[in-house]
């Protein structure tokens, strides 16, 4: 044994021994159970560990190859199964050569050398990840940091590169992680971890946590990495910044250093230690160049408001706040905004730089905004106001470099204005220029922040009542000089809708304030406008906001203050003759004829006829509104007799205008396609509601205003340029009037329908499908912008209620319907049917109808390619947008006919996608089905006969069918052959509902039916080349449609007797689909008439009610779909099918073959559950069916057969199971179960169920223990047991009598988890939970007084996770999300009612349950509609508490807890109680 020992380790020590048989003796010797030596497992590590520390000292010198196999070799041992289970043992293991690893992570850092990195990275987590090895770094603190910085650093340089990223090193890292963090707590000296922190951590980490931020993932990239360790590596970053940086015993040195005026006030005894510095450290760390010079600003302005947030979880309290803000601003002075302010380094940023500093300081601020770091007063009263001082200098900095283009340049000031809007009032003028009507922002992204800061400023002054101070400083600033033709417009959609919320809660005098500021603007300009392009656009601008105010403001009423009634009088006629009479005389000076207006001249016209426009309606409306009001034009001398002879011209609201000249200025205005133009429609918009409240209307003039209004749009819209409209009408230009006067058009059909000519109304039915059609085509290229589009428009108008309604529209509509599917078929089917169907006279419509029968018999059908069919599909989708089942007779007629023509008469190209014909023609079936519908649907059979129809579209089908024999597979056949029967159920309906010559059509259609083969002579001959599947498809959906229709009328005809042939016949392959209904359909028939003769009285003689070849086949059939139903997988429409033909056949127990019985078909439907692609979604899709097949089976088995049922349900729910992962099995079960909770049970089933219903129960117990070690089965096998759970507790009221039974619940819900679920799963698992809480509540009241601990603490569960869930997150979050836990809040509150108000004997635990409820509410804070409903349910609890425990509460909590607790029981004395007491004294 010694000469063994010594040999071995004589070879491994001598440098003669070649060191590949050093290292192929050290793997024997570690693998061989022959090579004896004493501590065999130390020696070999030693050796091992010795020569690569030699290595690494320069004390030996060896190849990089041996070096890189001495590394694997290690590694192999460290992660070997012997030393594993050595260590496991208790045998102890030492290494010494932690050094060496963080050494050679060194060299990998500093790119010296890449080699063997692999296997060190390898080496160090097998270490880290093995308790008794991971010592060696843990025991000292020094070698994890270093080892941690070095990971840290490797990580940065491999997301730094265009490499993928693997998962080795970020799972070594991770983990390396959770061990520092777990040091960190243990740590007791606060100072050193900061220094470390600080020393070795701080850089790297930042760095890390930046790049994996900003890193753009690809595919290539670790899936893993991606989606969870990066984002867990980022959290222990926080985590790990928080506890090193900013612990509770550093908070004295902080305040120390940020507050040095404090320092003398307090000395301790003895000698005071030297405090750190953390803040200039800290400081120190961020401005020294460790980062690439590129990325150093974004990562110093992400870690800048990271750091902060840090600060603030860790000492933000109300006393506090000077350090808090002293802390911002030294984490301020840290980014390269900071020398904005001495005028250093503008120059050197570039507008990305802009965007990341600007987005880190705004989020300082909102830092300081939600924490409530500022406070006026006490910023005033006690600091001298050195905050608002510092904010003040920030919004003049951030005023005095425009970054107007930046988002969060909006949303900083916004902030700012939020925070004290006195920190902006010097600058105001400045802001309002900058930010606003000098703005030059042109992206959605920075317009939504944008119109969030004007909002703010609309409702700071507002409040303030210092709304005309506002817009003082706006006109200051639209009147300055500046190039105003790049100016956008000063109040958009978005702005005036805040703008009027504004408007709606100021007092009239402060907006007729502002309307006289802007009257007086106006009139200033007005004498120097003529020749003045630049004051023109000035006089617009003002006009717009002038219109804004008018349009937007309260309108006067009855109980208007007189004073201000007159004031608005003034303001009018101020308006009238100042500015819209000078304008208008200016305007209708004759002019030379020049190739191009002056823009000038274009701008007045706009603002003139903006301005008489809004005079007009404004007039108008006060006029109606108010009883003092008296119009301007009434106090006008000479104008009177004309206002009342004519009261809409508009000429007469303009005194000294004649009607000559009136037209000059109409004829000028509508030479612009600009407001102007657009204001003159509005105006004779305008005098059309003038004209129809008169007593008598001028039609004639109603007439001339509509074709006015038409016509005056006509050429813009045939060109067919246009451009999205924000609503604004000084915005509408060249490309948006053509929008505007659409929009104005078909908003007002009501108005203008009645009295425009049939030709015009052909115009806008044209102008609407070419809208439509484009919009179909360009759906991809939607408007990034909410804005009125043309097609939006058009797609309004469809999608309203009053379309149908528009009688004349509808039918023009359809008319070119017809016309353009004549235009995209060939020439050869334009000169056909289509052309005629554009008449409306019956004898034409007869015409066509049987030209479409003759065409669809001489089989010559028109071929479309492929572009056609597409053109003809958009079309169709037009078509549908109709209101088909409303349509006047003629119309139904004609879309009818067109729709039958598409069908029976085109055929698609042999290269055009198969896909796309069945949808061509699947569209068209349906559209045929919603017109079928209709209330005039029997029109048709006015020019058609229905045999007819029938014969035409099955031919063409069938014809048709050839093309698609090898897409009968796909889900657009399926969806074919059911648009198909549908459309021909509705139709046969219709005949049989119709009762007219119901009989000669039917057996017209039959014996049709009969002739038709899919290849009689393929059959015959048994050449199965030439048989066509879709064809004998198409035939079988015809035959068990028409068997369905037959079978329903002749049930209602008992004297008929229903003669079918058995053309049925099963093959050994699957069954198609199509199959599968029509043998329902014919067992469904055949019951029916054996119970007409009687069977029920002899049900063992079925044979003896049907004939013996419908029992062979039936059997057959029901075998068979039992063998395809193991190889269905997730094919929805066949076990639809299947189950529901299972439901029928098992309805009677005499079909069974042979010795089979109900138990044959729950085992085939277990194996079906248990199939991997049955998922939780499918089985849901096909509950209903499962149900009804359920319900039969039990319903119709023995005593026996439900025992063997029971078994075979229990066997799925054993442990086994799991520990052989066959999850599928248990689901397959519980799902059976469930179904079986649903079925009435009676006698000997239900006592053999109840029975067995402990069983059950201990049973999803035990399911729900393994279960929950697993969080993929979260969905998958907890919430399916928490509802069968539910369910059985429900169903057991008065039967489970054994209460240990039903408490077994509460081992269920304990173990189930809440957190780290994603939200559909929360939201899965709250609600089984909740509802078995609630079935314990209802239905066990009893159990849950005894067992009331357990229950508590189930019901606590719920309450603290919706607490951690529903608590305020900076960001706002999902929508949806929240929804969901608003939801689970509001079943909270619900159970706490439950509790309160079912359990009186409960009054005893409700003092631990307020305890419990505000133990918990003082760790979170709670989004305001979370906490009302949790603050509503426990209001009920606090109901049943008595004064001695409420006495107990305030004693026993702890101090903070106490105050939560105070606050809670104030509320409720003060709101709850107070109500209830109230509502008590009207309670009789």
């Amino acid at each position: 044994m010694a000469a063994v020992y010594s040999g071995v380790h004589l070879k491994l020590k001598s440098a003669k021994t070649p060191w590949e048989d050093k290292l192929k003796l050290a793997r024997f010797a570690w693998v061989s159970h022959q090579c004896f030596l004493p501590n065999k497992e130390q020696v070999l590590l030693d050796w091992v560990s010795h020569t690569l520390v030699s290595y690494y000292n320069k004390k030996l010198e060896l190849e990089d190859e041996v070096v890189e196999k001495l590394w694997a070799y290690l590694d192999n041992v460290i992660h070997s199964r012997r030393l594993q289970n050595l260590l496991k043992s208790g045998k102890t293991i030492t290494l010494s050569f932690s050094i060496v690893i963080n050494e050679r992570l060194s060299e990998a850092c500093s790119q010296k050398n890449q080699q063997n990195v692999g296997s060190v990275l390898s080496c160090s987590s097998g270490i880290l990840s093995t308790p008794s090895l991971s010592i060696i770094y843990t025991a000292k603190s020094e070698l994890l940091v270093d080892l941690l910085s070095k990971l840290s650093e490797l990580a940065c340089q491999q997301l730094a590169s265009d490499d993928a990223v693997g998962s080795q090193l970020f799972s070594i890292l991770h983990l390396t992680f959770v061990q520092y963090l777990l040091i960190q707590r243990q740590q007791t000296n606060p100072n050193r971890v900061f220094g470390q922190l600080t020393s070795h951590l701080l850089q790297p980490c930042l760095l890390l946590r930046h790049l994996l931020t900003t890193r753009s993932w690809t595919q290539a990239d670790d899936n893993h990495v991606r989606q969870y360790l990066s984002r867990e590596i980022r959290n222990q970053v926080e985590t790990l910044l928080q506890a090193g940086l900013f612990q509770p015993e550093l908070f004295l040195s902080y305040k120390e250093e940020l507050l040095p005026e404090q320092e003398p006030q307090e000395k301790k005894k003895g000698a005071l230690k030297n405090l750190l510095l953390p803040v200039n450290t800290v400081q120190t760390k961020l401005g020294s160049g460790f980062c690439e010079p590129a990325i150093h600003g974004p990562v110093v302005a992400s870690a800048v408001s990271l750091l902060y947030k840090l600060f603030l979880d860790s000492y933000c309290k109300a006393e506090n706040h000077l350090v808090c803000f002293h802390m911002l601003t030294r984490l301020f002075d840290c980014l390269r905004l900071s020398g904005l302010q001495q005028g250093v380094g503008e120059d050197t940023l570039s507008p990305a730089d802009w965007s990341t500093e600007l987005l880190a300081l705004e989020q300082l601020l909102n830092l300081v905004l939600n924490n409530d770091i500022y406070n006026i007063a006490s910023d005033r009263i006690r600091h001298k106001e050195v905050q608002f001082g510092f904010y003040c200098k920030l919004a003049q900095m951030l005023l005095s470099h425009s970054q107007a283009s930046i988002p969060a340049w909006f949303r900083c000031l916004k902030v700012l204005m939020s925070l004290n809007h006195l920190i902006i009032e010097p600058d105001l003028v400045d802001l309002v220029a900058s930010a606003w009507v000098d703005a030059q922002v042109c992206e959605l992204r920075a317009k939504k922040p944008q119109e969030t800061l004007i909002n703010t400023m609309f409702q700071t002054y507002s409040k303030l009542r210092q709304f005309p101070r506002l817009f003082e400083e706006v006109l200051t600033v639209i009147c300055w000089p500046a190039v105003d033709e790049l100016r956008l417009p000063v109040l958009s959609a978005g702005l005036t809708v805040k703008l009027r919320e504004c408007l709606l809660e100021l007092p009239p005098n402060q907006i007729l304030d502002i309307v006289c500021l802007l009257v007086e603007k106006c009139q200033l300009l007005v004498p120097v406008v003529e020749g003045s392009a630049d004051m023109a656009l000035k006089l617009m601008t003002l006009s717009s906001v002038l219109h804004a105010f008018l349009f937007n403001m309260r309108s006067l009423d009855d109980v208007t203050p007189s004073p201000v009634v007159l004031r608005v009088q003034n303001l009018l006629a101020k308006m009238q003759q100042g500015i819209i009479c000078p304008l208008i005389e200016l305007l209708q000076v004759p002019r030379r004829e020049e190739k191009k207006l002056d823009l000038w001249l274009r701008k007045v016209s706009d603002s003139a006829l903006l301005l008489v426009y809004t005079w007009i309606e404004i007039d108008t409306l006060f006029g109606l509104s108010c009883c003092k009001y008296v119009s301007p034009t009434a106090e006008t001398d000479g104008v009177t007799t004309a206002s009342a002879a004519k009261p809409w011209d508009i000429s007469t609201f303009i005194p000294g205008v004649e009607e000559q000249r009136w037209e000059r200025v109409m004829k000028l205005a509508s030479s612009f396609t600009s407001a102007s133009k657009y204001c003159l429609e509005l105006l004779a918009l305008q005098k059309m509601k003038m004209i129809l409240m008169q007593t008598e209307a001028d039609v004639q003039a109603l007439q001339q205003a509509a074709a006015f209004i038409i016509e005056s749009g006509r050429a813009s819209m045939s060109r067919g340029e246009s451009e999205p409209w924000d609503g604004d009408i000084s915005a509408i230009n060249d490309l948006t009037y053509p929008t505007a006067h659409w929009h104005l058009v078909i908003s007002n059909l009501t108005i203008l329908l009645p009295y425009i000519s049939l030709n015009n109304v052909q115009y806008i039915a044209n102008m609407l499908l070419e809208a439509l059609v484009l919009t179909r085509t360009q759906e991809a290229a939607a408007d990034q912008e909410p804005s009125i589009s043309i097609g939006n428009i058009c797609l309004s108008l469809m999608y309203s209620p009053f379309l149908p309604e528009m009688k004349v529209l509808h039918c023009a509509f359809l008319t070119s319907l017809i016309n353009q599917f004549a235009r995209v078929l060939p020439s050869a089917a334009q000169d056909s049917v289509h052309l005629q169907l554009l008449h409306l006279s019956w004898k034409t419509l007869e015409k066509v109808a049987q030209c479409i029968l003759l065409l669809s018999k001489d089989s010559s059908p028109v071929i479309l390619k492929e572009s056609q069919v597409e053109s003809c599909l958009t079309l169709l989708e037009i078509t549908s947008l109709l209101k088909l089942d409303n349509l006047l007779p003629s119309d139904c007629i004609r879309c009818f006919l067109l729709l039958l023509s598409l069908i029976a008469n085109t055929r698609t190209g042999a290269s055009c996608s198969k896909l796309l014909s069945l949808k061509f023609i699947s569209t068209c079936f349906h559209l045929l089905r919603c017109l079928q519908a209709g209330k005039n649907a029997n029109s048709v059979f006015r020019v058609l006969h229905a045999s007819d129809v029938l014969e035409a579209i099955i031919t063409s089908q069938l014809t048709a069918s050839k093309s698609f024999t090898d897409s009968l597979t796909v889900h657009a056949w399926a969806e074919y052959i059911q648009e198909a029967q549908a459309s021909l159920e509705h139709f046969l309906q219709m005949i049989v509902e119709r009762r007219q010559s119901v009989r000669l059509n039917l057996e017209k259609f039959v014996s049709f039916l009969a002739s038709c083969k899919p290849d009689a002579g393929a059959v015959k001959s048994k050449c199965w080349k030439t048989w066509n599947p879709a064809a004998e498809q198409l035939l079988l959906m015809s035959f068990t449609t028409l068997c369905h229709v037959l079978t329903l009328y002749l049930q209602q005809q008992p004297e008929k007797k229903l003669q079918s042939t058995d053309i049925l016949n099963t093959q050994n392959h699957h069954l198609p689909v199509a199959f599968i209904p029509s043998v329902t359909t014919l067992l469904k028939a055949d019951l029916s008439h054996a119970v007409r003769k009687g069977w029920q009285k002899n049900p063992e003689e079925l044979c003896a009610f049907l004939e013996q070849s419908r029992v062979k086949l039936y059997r057959k059939f029901y075998s068979q779909i039992l063998r395809d139903l193991l190889s269905a997988g997730a094919h929805l429409q066949f076990l639809q099918s299947a189950l529901r033909f299972l439901a029928v056949f098992c309805s009677v127990p005499e079909l069974y073959p042979g010795k089979e019985n109900a138990v044959t078909v729950v085992f085939a439907i277990k194996k079906l559950l248990t199939g991997p692609a049955v998922t939780i979604q499918v089985i849901q899709n096909i509950q209903v069916e499962l149900m009804e097949v359920v319900v039969q089976l039990l319903g119709n088995c023995s005593a026996e057969e439900f025992y063997a049922i029971m078994r075979l349900l229990l066997q799925g729910l054993e442990m086994r199971n799991t520990w052989q992962q066959k999850a599928t099995e248990v689901l397959s079960a519980i799902t059976l179960i469930k179904l079986l909770l649903s079925c009435p049970l009676s006698g000997d089933k239900e006592k053999a169920f109840w029975f067995a219903s402990p069983q059950i129960i201990t049973a999803l117990a035990l399911q729900t223990k393994e279960a929950c070690q697993d969080q993929s089965l979260t969905s998958t096998i907890v919430v399916p047991i928490l509802e069968t759970t539910a369910a059985l507790l429900r169903q057991g009221e008065g039967i489970l009598l054994n209460p240990h039974h039903v408490a077994l619940a509460f081992s269920i819900l304990l173990k189930v988890p809440l957190d780290h679920l994603k939200i559909e799963d929360y939201s899965n698992v709250f609600l089984g939970v909740h509802e078995v809480l609630f079935s314990i509540v209802q239905c066990h009241p009893k159990v849950m007084l005894k067992a009331a601990p357990s229950f508590l603490n189930s019901f606590h569960r719920l309450v603290a996770s919706v607490m951690v869930e529903g608590r305020q997150r900076g960001d706002k979050g999902n929508t949806d999300e929240f929804e969901v836990i608003l939801k689970c809040a509001h079943l909270v509150e619900r159970m706490y009612s439950h509790i309160a108000a079912k359990t009186e004997e409960f009054t005893l635990f409700s003092a631990f349950i307020v305890a419990q409820y505000v133990t918990e509410l003082q760790k979170v804070t709670l989004h305001p509609a979370v906490k009302k409903h949790l603050t509503e349910g426990i209001y009920h609890i606090l109901d049943l508490c008595i004064d001695q425990d409420i006495k107990f509460l305030n004693a026993s909590l702890p101090a903070g807890v106490r105050e939560v607790f105070k606050d809670l029981y104030n509320d409720y004395n003060h709101y709850h109680k107070a109500k209830k007491q109230g509502e008590k004294k009207f309670t009789a």
